[in-house]
């Protein structure tokens, strides 16, 4: 595994100075079908082409996590998020008052998706991370999976040490940018059909939440 260290490395950082040439690199691993460890504001995560069943299938190998738990995928704005799901009146609401942020979406996917990456479930996990290497990322690339760049139930990779360690040998590139900002995971809600639930609980409070929508 090749690792990329972000030149400032700070927490939360409001500009991302990574090098373009480290960017393409990065966009050229994902369109090859390699996996790449990225940052976001919440945890570590592991990007691949979310349309290429191939790495998809890659990302559940090399975590070893059971093919029946589905992965999220992470966009950079709400026209990519309509892209591959249908948004509703209360998606839209959390979108705008939460995201960019460390909020999951369910929703309903839209048939572009593959099966592999919901488990043959109808609902997609989707989110917009409040980072501006991820985001780079993802506008150059478009959407990634966004899952937690560990072995499945080892401990949260709140740095690049996690992933270094679980992942080495089986990921292309893994972008060290330090400890993330808020180094829990982000909060997960189904607004897909039906009433609000909250699927796990993170940084946004369901509190919070509730007001949001109301």
């Amino acid at each position: 595994m090749k690792v990329i260290k972000c030149q400032d490395r700070k927490t939360a950082c409001k500009k991302c100075d990574l090098p373009e040439k480290d960017l393409d690199e990065i966009v050229a691993a994902l369109r090859a079908g390699e996996l790449v460890v990225f940052p976001s504001d919440t945890l570590y995560g592991i990007a691949a082409d979310p349309f290429n069943e191939n790495s998809v299938k890659k990302v559940y190998m090399v975590k070893n996590r059971p093919f029946d738990m589905p992965l999220s995928i992470a966009v950079s704005n709400e026209k990519m998020m309509e892209s591959v799901a249908v948004l509703n009146d209360n998606a839209r609401k959390l979108i705008r008052k939460f995201l960019p942020g460390p909020l999951t979406i369910m929703l309903t996917k839209k048939p572009s998706l593959p099966d592999i990456l919901t488990s043959g479930a109808n609902q997609i996990g989707i989110r917009i991370p409040d980072h501006p290497l991820a985001l780079r990322i993802i506008d150059k690339f478009g959407p990634i999976t966004a899952t937690s760049a560990n072995l499945h139930s080892h401990p949260d990779p709140v740095d690049a040490s996690v992933p270094l360690k679980d992942l080495k040998g089986t990921v292309r590139l893994c972008v060290d940018c330090g400890r993330t900002k808020y180094a829990v995971p982000s909060t997960i809600v189904d607004v897909s059909d039906g009433p609000l639930e909250i699927i796990r609980k993170g940084v946004i409070s369901q509190e919070e939440i509730v007001n949001a929508l109301h």
